[in-house]
């Protein structure tokens, strides 16, 4: 007899329900009610951890990782400080997919004992907690990628880039959650259900690795791993106020990394790390990863070396104030122009950058990203006969009717690359080494509005390393008013005045981080790192 979708989406649930460190749940009465917006000060007022619990889990990795080398703090009692903080979060915000406590922990214990014997780390991420997005495999666990008919299948090995961080001295703690189809920028599926922004619940945490920006936001771990092909790293970083990064293409390892379409080379996903508290541990994990030199093994990869990378202020930044489609709301102009301000004051060359072809841009890429016309995702859904969520509607919309032919996927390649060469001609031509700019037209959505990518996936399709920072500006309602200018707006189109009119209450935004975006010359991934440290340093300085 076939199962129902929702017996096998159970399977995922129950996966999560049974891993869930019960000694560390808060009962329900001292939660903070459903209608409080803002959770992010709740650890502080739960009593769920004590001062020390706390002052771990406020540290970046970088800072972690000293304390451990000097014998300040143990694996083990980092790992425990997260975890308890990450069953909290997972209470407040369903981030979770699984939780792998005792294992952490075991694996905290032995590299205590290491450090014991020989008084040296692990590695450069000793004892690190970090959270993973759940379609990264791990070796005899299931890996389901948001699909209920993938619920029963388990992989057989941990991904490349698990491997690779573990032998750095990584401690995995607890797998997060993806929205259905991995092509959303929204956090929902029919096995786990929908994962909560930490800044305001009603918004979105973002997407498709929504679980990592609200584990982040929540700081249920001080690094975490997501994926991106058009923003899926970027967005949950921006939404949640936090750090990410989308590096180069064939930087990265992507084995093991479990997704519908594999494959599917017409526009390359990454995978890449996600922070809670520092570029500086954006670098670190880049580091730890590449100097294993992980082309040895995935021979896609390119084989460059990370290097060190000296930050600097003779720098020209471009600011992309409005992508030529979309204008963005008042917030993320005000923090723009916050920056710009910032940047001048401190010596840094600016002007403004001309978006070129940006609607072009996006026809390409949307065509690109379902050369088969989205029937691999059509027929998980229809496997397991579990209903498409809304946003996987909308995403599954952007592909034809029928599949791409070869040479129709040939003259879309050659637009893609003919594209790709002019926009860093223009780079060059403008004397420009990095844009900074909005990461999406607000500072986050409302839960099932994240409608527009191309702030971010125009990225994707130049192959532009992208890191996305909090500018420190929060949304205030009082402040980030509609002007008699802005009422006086009108939109290009439809899909403008769709965006814009998402703005015009802006109490819908209250508390919400706006993340800027910086982008940098393909393959200069260190130079990109580098300057987005210069920039934030600058634009959130007192001076």
């Amino acid at each position: 007899m076939t199962l129902n979708w929702q017996t096998q989406a159970q399977k995922g649930k129950d996966i999560l329900n049974n891993s869930i460190p019960k000694q560390w749940l808060l009962p329900a009465d001292r939660l903070p009610p459903v209608s409080q917006k803002s959770v992010v000060d709740f650890p502080q007022q739960s009593g769920s951890l004590n001062e020390r619990e706390l002052g771990i889990t406020d540290m970046s990795a970088t800072a972690l990782v000293k304390e451990m080398g000097n014998g300040e703090l143990s694996a083990e009692e980092v790992v425990v400080a997260f975890l308890k903080r990450a069953v909290l979060g997972h209470q407040l915000l369903n981030f979770a997919t699984e939780f792998m406590a005792d294992e952490a922990i075991a694996r905290a214990k032995e590299h205590d004992e290491y450090y014991r014997r020989t008084g040296k780390l692990v590695g450069p991420l000793h004892g690190i907690p970090i959270s993973v997005k759940e379609h990264i495999s791990m070796k005899n666990r299931t890996c389901n990628t948001g699909y209920v008919a993938w619920v029963d299948k388990v992989t057989t090995e941990d991904a490349l880039l698990l491997q690779l961080l573990s032998k750095a001295g990584a401690i995995f703690h607890v797998r997060t959650n993806q929205p259905q189809s991995l092509m959303h920028l929204c956090c929902s599926n029919n096995i786990t259900g929908t994962t909560l922004n930490p800044l305001n619940r009603t918004l979105s945490p973002g997407g498709s690795s929504g679980g990592e920006g609200a584990s982040m936001g929540f700081r249920c771990a001080p690094l975490g791993i997501g994926s991106d092909i058009g923003g899926s790293i970027r967005c949950p970083a921006a939404f949640c106020g936090v750090y990410g990064f989308r590096p180069s293409s064939l930087r990265n390892p992507g084995t093991g990394i479990k997704v519908a379409a594999s494959g599917q080379e017409t526009i390359r996903g990454v995978v890449g790390p996600m922070a809670s508290r520092s570029i500086e541990d954006l670098e670190l994990f880049q580091r730890a990863a590449l100097e294993q030199e992980p082309w040895n093994i995935e021979t896609s990869l390119m084989p460059v070396p990370w290097k060190t990378v000296t930050p600097t202020r003779d720098m020209t930044v471009a600011i992309m104030w409005d992508d030529g489609c979309v204008r963005p709301h008042p917030p993320i102009t005000r923090a723009l122009r916050h920056a710009k301000e910032k940047l001048q004051a401190a010596g840094v060359r600016v002007v403004d950058w001309e978006p070129y072809k940006h609607q072009h841009g996006w026809e390409v890429i949307s065509a690109l990203y379902y050369p088969d016309a989205a029937s691999k995702q059509r027929e998980l859904l229809a496997e397991s006969g579990e209903p498409a969520r809304p946003l996987t509607e909308w995403a599954l919309s952007y592909s034809r009717s029928t599949p791409l032919s070869h040479p129709e996927a040939w003259a879309l390649h050659d637009q893609r690359d003919i594209y790709r060469d002019e926009y860093h001609a223009l780079l060059n031509q403008r004397g420009v080494d990095f844009i900074l700019s909005p990461t999406y037209p607000g500072a986050a959505a409302v839960m099932g509005e994240s409608q527009y990518w191309n702030y971010t996936a125009i990225w994707n399709l130049v192959d532009l390393p992208s890191v996305v920072f909090p500018s420190g500006i929060t949304v205030d309602p009082k402040v980030d008013v509609l002007t008699e200018q802005d009422r006086k707006y009108v939109p290009r189109d439809e899909v403008d005045e769709r965006e814009w009119r998402k703005y015009q209450d802006p109490e819908r935004y209250e508390g919400t981080s706006v993340g800027l975006q910086i982008a940098g010359r393909r393959f200069k991934d260190e130079e990109t790192l580098a300057a987005a440290k210069v920039v934030e340093e600058i634009v959130k300085g007192e001076s």
